[in-house]
């Protein structure tokens, strides 16, 4: 019975030759295969790193954190102007693939040695256009606070002002604030770990959901 994986590649209308190939490189690559979002995905300890993916006019190697890697060789490109982490590699015929191979190897060592030390892209740039007014004002009363604040990272910035930005009152910003002012001045993030049984640390993944009472 064919995997998942094999039907996709061989329902494929274009880009099947090159699917397999790239197949082949990743799993030498020691990543699981899975199926998911209706592609096949590579992980490295349960987490995507890589994924194929066939278009019109061209197949990728889509790395999920492609912006942290080195690229000397120019490889990746964005999917979109407001793509942020993701980085694509793309391919339009077999030969290229296997002139490549040597190098393509190495972009997936790299994408998997930062998924192991758990790396995570955060863009300086996006948290500055959301503005919580509340915040300042806060901030201003409070030294503290917006020192512990600036001294996050700035995705973890950005993840509490989505959250704080996110409350159409001004009452219900201002209580979402003064929820998370001591998380913020113990130095943690929004979706950052509290029980200690995360997986996959700092960061939260559920596994306090199932823990025995």
């Amino acid at each position: 019975m064919l995997s998942e994986v094999s039907h996709f590649i061989q329902a494929a209308a274009h880009w099947q030759e090159e699917m397999k190939l790239l197949r082949s490189i990743l799993l030498e690559c020691k990543l699981e295969e899975a199926y998911k979002w209706k592609k096949p995905c590579y992980t490295y300890n349960a987490s995507i790193v890589v994924m194929i993916q066939p278009f019109k006019t061209h197949c990728d190697l889509g790395f999920f954190n492609g912006a942290l890697l080195k690229d000397k060789e120019q490889l990746l490109e964005k999917a979109g102007e407001h793509t942020q982490a993701a980085r694509q590699m793309r391919f339009t015929d077999v030969k290229n693939i296997i002139k490549l191979k040597t190098t393509i190897k190495s972009y997936i060592k790299e994408a998997i040695a930062i998924e192991a030390k758990g790396l995570k892209f955060e863009s300086t740039e996006a948290s500055k256009s959301i503005q919580v007014e509340e915040l300042e004002t806060i901030f201003k009363k409070n030294k503290a606070l917006q020192k512990a604040f600036l001294a996050l990272t700035p995705g973890r910035q950005r993840a509490y002002l989505i959250h704080f930005a996110g409350a159409k009152q001004s009452a219900t910003r201002i209580a979402r604030i003064e929820k998370y002012t001591d998380t913020i001045l113990a130095g943690r993030g929004i979706n950052d770990c509290t029980c200690g049984l995360s997986k996959k640390m700092p960061y939260c993944d559920g596994s306090h959901k199932y823990a025995k009472a």
